[in-house]
């Protein structure tokens, strides 16, 4: 049984891998966006550029969250399958950051967070098999790439 002082280093380490993942993301993102996707055509739902950073600062605080109360419940051991599960769908959180702004590519970018949303929601099947606050807490997550794939989408045909 893990000591207060492992729990909460353990929390913070699931915060760091996360928001490790954003900012290496941040990167490829800031890579597109001050000539590339400013010069897109997008569609009227788009949402300002300032909405994006809040949104996702507290959707990857909540993931991480959610990964830490699964681990809390069932230990890396028994939580192999959910934990592995949310460290795929996280490299894929990145990929398509990388896809998307890095190589400039919305149509292959659609593919791939058609792929994320998949195992985002694989991911919060297994985690509710182990919390039900972690399940619930992917569920923002789920609903904002759920959106983000219509903007992709959106954003490929337009251009």
């Amino acid at each position: 049984m893990a000591t207060d002082g492992q729990r909460w280093l353990v929390l913070v380490g699931f915060l760091a891998v996360t928001f490790g993942v954003s900012a290496v993301g941040g990167i490829f993102t800031s890579m597109g966006m001050p000539d590339w996707y400013m010069g897109l055509e997008k569609p009227a739902f788009n949402p300002p550029s300032w909405v994006f950073g809040p949104v996702w600062t507290i959707l990857y605080a909540m993931m991480a969250v959610a990964a830490w109360l699964v681990w809390r419940a069932s230990g890396f051991q028994g939580a192999r399958p959910a934990l592995a599960m949310f460290f795929v769908q996280l490299a894929l959180n990145l990929a398509w950051s990388g896809i998307f702004f890095g190589l400039q590519a919305p149509g292959w970018a659609l593919v791939e967070i058609i792929i994320l949303w998949a195992a985002i929601l694989v991911t919060m099947i297994l985690f509710f098999r182990h919390s039900t606050v972690a399940g619930w807490l992917m569920a923002p997550y789920l609903l904002w790439v759920t959106f983000a794939a219509v903007l992709n989408g959106a954003i490929w045909w337009l251009n």
